[in-house]
């Protein structure tokens, strides 16, 4: 028990350290997010419903190509654990066969199908062709949106949790730049007591879409940049042709997850589906409530990080005890921190909401769901912590099973039963998407219990 005492202080230093540079690019990250929300928001509901109508199909894109990448994650954390460098330097050169695969293969699916998208999201007729542009300008750059992920994935893995960190700094504030240039037309502004002329393109949501392109752009040259340097994970001197003693494990972790992913996001895009058929209300209130909710999940995914990370390497040194350590004080302080942060949600919903939205039934039925939802995220933020457990194990097929049951067996079957059959609206769908997360937890913790 001494031996414990003394290591705690220790191990939240660990914990944080891996944590911090996450946490704070997905603050960031979600800054940007509300600032694009904001920006597009003051075009009008109709641009706010372009936009949000088809953000779940990038969850399902992004989500499938994240998958790929945790793949790598277990490799070569437990390889730099073991002390085995070689390998881990191996797996992480495997990650670029892979980067130009996913990335072209989505580049050609994602611009062929973009007008299409918005037709099988049930957007509103008369927003489709823009909602269609939108999508079609977001996919251009998809191969260096999947360098930044599958790379920086990479880097995190060996505990470099700072230069993802870092290139996310840069492209959000090259992402709210030109959105500032792009969206709106040469006016004038007005900061404190001084007013000045701003230029501006005023072109509107499509403004929107070219300067996230130019910014994911950026992001995929940067981070490729950082990882060629890596001094541990560096490709340079690698073959970079497909190696089956690499590939072979590590899509047994990632097929399993990609299934998962690519599943549960398409469960995301049926359920939005159903909820921009409720209509223009429904779908904006929806559409900012997860914008204002994703901030308040951040202390989850960057413990998510750590908890991969550490595990991996435990195992990868043989020592459980030190994964058991790890794991029992990292669910300590995401539970507290989810505490907080759904506290803070619960409180300030309604303000939250009118950062997006002028109108008061939008302002009013988004501050009820997001006011639900907090109650539930210390629940969630323990199944989040369990999954990057098993991540970093490389057991993927658990949450496989877990969340494609909850996403398609509890949210998707009683929303379509609460919304479709019986006529209600978008609190019966968001208590569908509670309940689901609710039966997530038990399972993540009865299996970790008997387990782990």
């Amino acid at each position: 028990m001494a031996h414990r005492k003394l290591l705690q202080p220790n191990m939240l230093s660990v914990i944080f350290t891996l944590a911090w540079p996450t946490m704070l690019e997905q603050l960031l990250q979600t800054a940007v997010q509300y600032i694009d929300t904001a920006m597009v928001g003051a075009l009008g509901t109709n641009a706010t419903a372009a936009v949000g109508a088809t953000a779940t199909v990038n969850w399902l894109i992004s989500g499938t190509i994240s998958a790929l990448a945790i793949g790598f994650l277990p490799m070569i954390a437990q390889n730099l654990g073991a002390g085995n460098k070689e390998m881990a330097r191996r797996a992480a050169a495997q990650s670029v066969s892979v980067t130009l695969v996913s990335g072209l293969l989505f580049t050609l699916l994602t611009l062929s199908l973009s007008p299409l998208v918005p037709a099988w999201m049930q957007v509103d007729a008369p927003l489709r062709p823009l909602a269609a542009q939108y999508f079609f300008i977001l996919y251009m750059p998809m191969l260096p949106r999947a360098a930044t992920i599958l790379f920086g994935t990479v880097l995190r893995a060996a505990g470099d949790t700072k230069t993802p960190m870092q290139v996310g700094v840069l492209v959000n504030v090259v992402n709210v730049l030109f959105n500032f240039l792009l969206i709106y037309p040469t006016r004038q502004v007005q900061l404190f007591s001084h007013t000045f002329t701003a230029y501006g393109a005023g072109m509107g949501v499509i403004g929107a879409a070219i300067a996230s392109a130019v910014a994911f752009t950026l992001g995929g040259v940067l981070i490729t940049i950082a990882f060629w340097r890596h001094p541990e994970l560096s490709p340079r001197g690698q073959k970079l042709r497909p190696d089956k003693e690499i590939l072979r494990p590590c899509m047994r972790v990632a097929i399993p997850n990609m299934f998962q992913r690519f599943g549960t996001s398409l469960g995301y895009v049926v359920f939005a589906a159903m909820i921009n058929a409720l209509g223009e209300v429904a779908t904006a209130a929806h559409t900012i409530a997860n914008t204002v909710e994703s901030a308040f999940y951040i202390p989850g995914y960057g413990m998510q990080t750590a908890a991969a990370t550490l595990a991996g390497n435990a195992v990868g040194a043989d020592d459980r005890q030190r994964m058991r350590d790890f794991s029992g004080m990292i669910l300590v302080v995401e539970v507290l921190l989810m505490l907080l942060s759904g506290g803070l949600l619960f409180a300030f919903a309604p303000d939250m909401m009118r950062l997006f939205s002028d109108k008061d039934e939008v302002i009013s039925l988004g501050a009820t769901v997001l006011r639900m939802v907090a109650v539930s995220e210390p629940f969630y933020g323990v199944s989040i912590i369990l999954e990057g457990i098993l991540q970093g194990v490389g057991n993927t097929k658990v949450p496989f099973i877990f969340n494609i049951a909850g996403m398609w067996g509890v949210r998707i079957v009683g929303t379509f039963l609460c919304t479709k059959l019986l006529g209600m609206g978008l609190i019966a769908a968001w208590a569908c998407m509670i309940l689901h997360n609710l039966l997530l937890f038990c399972a993540f913790v009865a299996y970790y219990r008997k387990k782990m």
